[in-house]
This record gives structure tokens, C-alpha cells and sequence, in this order.
């Protein structure tokens, strides 16, 4: 049973919405639908979409979430907000009016960061969200209707795409350069410089740029390279391709700044629900769905909690707190900085012992506290930016497709500190391999030495090199 009604909640977003034009928020128009514990596990399983193409995985991640919510393993988020043009969002039906507003308050804030900040404004178009979803699950649904194709066909590739869906460009607002554009980029690279003395010295001979090798540069857009450059591929397995990185282009930004945006949002409801004059039994409930919210992890990061402290000091050292200074450089920073560059700038020594952070390791059959805070925050620092964002992903890039003559795919992978799992780069491989058509090889680092993996007909193989 609900203790509110759609009007009640309809008055309670008109007073919200005063209280985010008073404190300066620029939002999308904003759009709100209640749903139940069924609709909300399918929005989840759809990554919030209300129009998504089929594929075997989400029915699969909504029967392991509907398991776990039935058992009490897990709960159900208060809302989903969908990056868009009107702004999305849902609330769960059997939710209190407390946490309705508080969740209400909460959306509002979700809707400014996706309006302002500009790895969405420049990585996703946000009027275009919801048809180009629907557009891309309707080519799907008629790729595995059509007999020709047929469904096993269509998911076999899907689930090759998606194995590769993350292996492209981190920064969705950099456009991708063309073959030609490669070619005249290297052609001007190899330009000698203006020499001011040229009667002194003799002029050196430029370095010849390899113009025959594809691709001219490192790419690291696999999906799109497979797309552009594999010729034997049905129209149908092409666009795939193309709807496969559409999306993930699309939740890149959310990765990015996944601290950032949970802070913010949490920043305001909060200062939004203390600013309403809430009668007091509702006002004690918000107390202790703000705390439920942005309470620490005992083992791991809360995204709410780091952000929502790194908000307040950036407030409260740019001016104080509720100041027209520090509420100017939040603006700013919102708009500009992604959760690397937020933490590399405003996590500092203080802050983190004040949350008491710690880093942990695996030693022989245990896990082990290796570093705290008030000692070796640098280092702390450090792992948590590596493991932030898009940084826990590879970065692989294409160097070579005739390796040896043989039409085959040759990849380098960026050691950044961090070994791959050889179990998944085996799985990887294959399915590149399939994407491909023919062999795959990874040169790589496994424990300090050069390693080289290969994906053929005949199976895996790793073997070590010079």
C-alpha cells in the first residue's frame, strides 16, 4: 500500500521544481512514470531503455536480478533516469512519499549533470535517445524475422559484438579519422620541417611513411574497423556492428563520471529536501534515506558517498558552503572534469583520511589491508584512478590486418601495470576471430614478458617472444 497519490506527487514536483530553478539547475523537461518491481527489473535488464533490441543477455540479467530481489540477496534502485530529451524517469510504485520526493529531488539533479557536463554534451545527442534505441531494436527484430537470416545467426554475431563492444575510443566527442584522413595525416607528419638555415646544412632525407599498411595509424575502434574494412560482410552483420558501438558510445559518459554524477545528484536532493520545510515525519524519514544512500561501503567505493563529500569541499574551499563562489566553481566543474579528473584534482591527503579510505590486496588465499590512508594515500590514490571510469578497461588497438602476408588481424595491448586475464583474452580472441574471419594475434605483457597470443583454426596458443 502507497501513502500517496499522483496529484500529491504532481504538487510535490511543482515545489521542487522552484526550489532547482532557485538554486540555478538547467534541466531537460522532465518526464516521470511509476512503475512495479517487474517493470523496474526489465528497465534494468534494458539498461533503462524502454525500446531495446533482443539478445539472450538481458533476459538472462533480469532472471539473475528478479532471483536475487526474490530472495532478499538484493534490493531494487529507488528510480532509473535515462539520459534524454525530455529526461526519463522511474519511480518504483511501492515507494513512500518521502522517498518518492526525496527520489524526485534526486532525478533533478541526474538531469542537470546529463544536460551540462560535457561528456554528454558532446559524446550523445540526447533529443535523438529514445527513437535511435527504438530504431536500432526495430533493424534487429527484422534481422532475426527475416528467413534468410534467421535468429541464431543474428544473436551468434551479437554476441561477438558485444564480447568487442567496449574496445573502442574512450572519448566519444574525438571523431573517428577516415583511412584518407590517416593517409594525409602521415603525409604531413613526414614533412620536414622549415630549416631557417637551409645553405649551412645538408638537408636530411625524410623518413618514407608506410601508406600501403592498414590501418595507417593504431585503431582502436575494433567493431567499426571490422565494419569498414572486412568486404565479405552482409549489410545485416554491418549494421550490427555500427548499432553495437552506437550504444556503447552512449554509455561511456555514464561510465566516466559515475562518482560525479551519484554526488551531484545527491548534493542536491539533499539540499533541495532541507530547503522544502518537510513536515516533521517526513523530514526524519528523509534523514534516514539520505544516510541508507550516501553511507560508506565497507568494502568497496560508494559512488555516493565519495562524490557527495568531494562536492561539499569543493564548496567549501572555493568559497563556502551556500556561497555564490563555491556554487560557481561546482558549476564549473561539473561542466567540465570526468570522475579521473575530478579525483586527480580535489581528492586530496585530508579528505581521504577523513572517510577513512584503505586499499586492500590478495595474499595467498587472503585479503589483506596493504595501505592506509593516513600513510600511503598517494599510492591509494593512485590504484583507485586505474580502476576508475573507462581506466579498468584494456586498451587493445589494431596495428596491423595482413600480418604476415596472411589477412590476419595483429593487436597490441597498452600495458598500463596491469596484466589481461588469459582466460577471457582466449574468449576475446575467438570472438574477434569470428567477427574477423581469419586469424587474430595479440602481442601482450604476462608478468613482465612479451607474450604473443594467437586465435586461428586451430585453436588458442600463447607463446613467449624476444
Amino acid at each position: 500500500m502507497t501513502n500517496w497519490t499522483l496529484d500529491e506527487l504532481a504538487r510535490w514536483d511543482d515545489r521542487i521544481q522552484e526550489k532547482v530553478r532557485e538554486f540555478g539547475l538547467d534541466c531537460y523537461p522532465q518526464e516521470f512514470e511509476v512503475c512495479d518491481q517487474n517493470a523496474m527489473l526489465g528497465y534494468m535488464a534494458y539498461h533503462g531503455m524502454p525500446s531495446h533490441y533482443p539478445h539472450w543477455s538481458f533476459g538472462k540479467a533480469f532472471e539473475k536480478t528478479k532471483t536475487m530481489y526474490d530472495h532478499g540477496v538484493s534490493g531494487l534502485p529507488y528510480e532509473m533516469v535515462i539520459n534524454s530529451d525530455p529526461c526519463l524517469a522511474y519511480l518504483m510504485r511501492d515507494n513512500s512519499l518521502c522517498l518518492q520526493v526525496l527520489t524526485i529531488a534526486h532525478v533533478y539533479g541526474h538531469n542537470d549533470f546529463f544536460k551540462k557536463n560535457f561528456n554528454f554534451a558532446t559524446g550523445t545527442r540526447a533529443t535523438d535517445t529514445i527513437s535511435t534505441f527504438k530504431a536500432r531494436a526495430d533493424r534487429v527484430r527484422r534481422y532475426q524475422e527475416d528467413p534468410s537470416i534467421s535468429a541464431t545467426a543474428v544473436e551468434d554475431w551479437l554476441d561477438s559484438c558485444h564480447a568487442l563492444s567496449f574496445s573502442r575510443s574512450k572519448n566519444p566527442s574525438v571523431p573517428r579519422l577516415s583511412h584518407e584522413a590517416q593517409l594525409r595525416r602521415a603525409m604531413e607528419a613526414a614533412e620536414p620541417p622549415e630549416d631557417p638555415f637551409p645553405l649551412l646544412s645538408r638537408k636530411p632525407e625524410p623518413p618514407e611513411p608506410d601508406l600501403l599498411r592498414v590501418p595507417v595509424e593504431p585503431d582502436e575502434d575494433l567493431l567499426l574497423f571490422i565494419r569498414d574494412h572486412r568486404r565479405d560482410l552482409e549489410d545485416w552483420q554491418r549494421d550490427i556492428l555500427t548499432i553495437v558501438d552506437d550504444e556503447a558510445r552512449y554509455f561511456i559518459p555514464q561510465i566516466e563520471t559515475k562518482i560525479m554524477n551519484e554526488g551531484w545528484a545527491s548534493f542536491w536532493h539533499h539540499k533541495i529536501m532541507n530547503a522544502l520545510d518537510l513536515p516533521q515525519e517526513l523530514h526524519l524519514e528523509f534523514l534516514v534515506r539520505h544516510n541508507q544512500v550516501v553511507c560508506p561501503h565497507p568494502r568497496s567505493i560508494n559512488p555516493y558517498h565519495l562524490g557527495f563529500v568531494l562536492w561539499h569541499e569543493i564548496e567549501k574551499k572555493f568559497g563556502g558552503a551556500d556561497t555564490p563562489e563555491g556554487r560557481r566553481k561546482m558549476f564549473e566543474v561539473r561542466e567540465s572534469d570526468r570522475d579521473t579528473s575530478f579525483l586527480r584534482r580535489f581528492l586530496d591527503a585530508r579528505t581521504m583520511q577523513a572517510v577513512d579510505m584503505f586499499s586492500y590486496a590478495q595474499r595467498g588465499e587472503h585479503y589483506v589491508v596493504d595501505e592506509i590512508a593516513d600513510e600511503g594515500w598517494e599510492d591509494i590514490k593512485a590504484k583507485l584512478l586505474r580502476q576508475t571510469g573507462t581506466a579498468s578497461m584494456p586498451v587493445i588497438k589494431i596495428h596491423d590486418a595482413d600480418y604476415g602476408g596472411t589477412r590476419g588481424l595483429y593487436l597490441v595491448h597498452e600495458h598500463e601495470g596491469r596484466d589481461l586475464e588469459v582466460t577471457h583474452a582466449e574468449k576475446t580472441l575467438g570472438h574477434l576471430r569470428h567477427l574477423w574471419g581469419g586469424k587474430v594475434w595479440l602481442r601482450c605483457s604476462l608478468r613482465g614478458k612479451p607474450t604473443l597470443l594467437c586465435s586461428g583454426p586451430d585453436g588458442f596458443d600463447a607463446k613467449l617472444i624476444n
